[in-house]
């Protein structure tokens, strides 16, 4: 699988996902810092990336349908700490392992990741 992580999460996210043996790339990393929603999608589906993000409107299945895109994983956390959002990403990485992603939005939160694939 490949991400790509958006500028709202630790940079140390996508070295997380490389030390798991993903090819990740950080949204600063390419200079798509500042770039529109729009703009990172057509980024990431060109590329084949999977975006992780805090931004809650990729969530949104209308705008962005699971089954039209590499996949979404999207960070819904009461703390955006970066150590709270490291440790919680060690559940998303354990997640992966077990589960290809392609194709699906994973909402991510303290207790759960919910699942939402082209299938439903």
């Amino acid at each position: 699988m490949r991400f790509k992580v958006d500028e709202n999460l630790p940079e140390e996210l996508a070295q997380l996902l490389r030390d798991a043996g993903w090819d990740a790339k950080s949204v600063v990393e390419q200079q798509l810092g500042g770039s529109d929603d729009p703009r990172i999608r057509d980024v990431c589906d060109a590329e084949d990336r999977i975006l992780v993000t805090f931004d809650r409107g990729f969530s949104n299945i209308r705008a962005y349908a699971p089954e039209s895109h590499p996949g979404f994983i999207v960070f819904r956390l009461r703390s955006q700490d970066k150590s709270h959002v490291l440790s919680v990403s060690s559940r998303v990485i354990a997640a992966l392992r077990q589960h290809d992603l392609k194709h699906e939005l994973w909402i991510v939160d303290e207790s759960r990741i919910r699942v939402r694939s082209a299938t439903l």
